[in-house]
């Protein structure tokens, strides 16, 4: 579902050039739980940018299932992201004049040709905010606004979902209940599921972890071989 081959990511600051990512080779399958682990700085949440195809990469090749993104034109790119990956940020990322409706139904607006208002209702209730669509993130709690993010991600029934830090900004309740959410997703719809994490615990859920240090991938404890990907 998702092959990184030889994936490096520097930038320039001034006269010093930083290596965020010093040559990632990863193969995940389809339908596996991934946690990405490592001290800050070490690369976790650029690597899953790369995945999602919201940055480039200075050198190497990106797959998402079978499709190669590493080199393709922002439009093409754009329609890949929308039938391919959902996205759960750790700040929410809610648009604050949209109601948590209209919020779950944007990426269905902006990446495909209609409105599904009767899924993204749906969804909300499944995540337990039925009597919530109507509201505006202002006027709810920070681990509702999570559950909103969370739903906006699954509108398009994405196989791929990525999550960086997804439980960070939450007490531990909520950190349960958003993480019982993406499993659910994980295991019912057999979506991929890669989540960025400094929480132990959430890691030890997870089919596989990956141990980033220095932008080096350290760790892996289920190493899979690589796939032959096609374009």
């Amino acid at each position: 579902m998702i092959v990184l081959r030889n994936l490096t990511k520097t930038i320039q600051n001034g006269t010093r050039r930083v290596d965020i990512l010093r040559g990632i080779t990863l193969t995940i399958p389809a339908g596996q739980f991934v946690a990405i682990v490592g001290a800050s700085g070490s690369g976790k949440s650029t690597l899953l940018g790369l995945m999602a195809g919201l940055d480039t990469p200075t050198t190497g090749e990106i797959f998402l299932d079978g499709t190669p993104v590493h080199n393709l034109a922002e439009s093409a790119l754009a329609e890949v992201r929308g039938s391919k990956i959902g996205f759960v940020f750790q700040s929410y990322q809610l648009i604050p004049t949209l109601t948590a409706l209209e919020n779950v139904l944007l990426p269905f607006e902006l990446n495909s040709s209609g409105i599904e208002g009767g899924r993204a209702k749906r969804l909300l209730e499944q995540v337990g905010l039925g009597e919530r669509v109507h509201h505006y993130p202002v006027q709810l709690s920070g681990g509702e606004q999570q559950r909103v993010a969370i739903a906006r991600a699954f509108v398009n029934q994405p196989p791929i979902i990525l999550a960086d830090e997804p439980t960070g900004n939450l007490d531990t309740t909520n950190g349960h209940m958003v993480l019982d959410l993406l499993l659910e997703r994980n295991h019912e719809a057999k979506a991929t599921l890669v989540l960025v994490t400094h929480d132990a615990e959430l890691a030890r859920r997870a089919d596989r972890k990956i141990v980033l240090s220095d932008g080096l991938v350290v760790e892996d404890t289920a190493p899979v071989f690589e796939e032959v990907a096609h374009g």
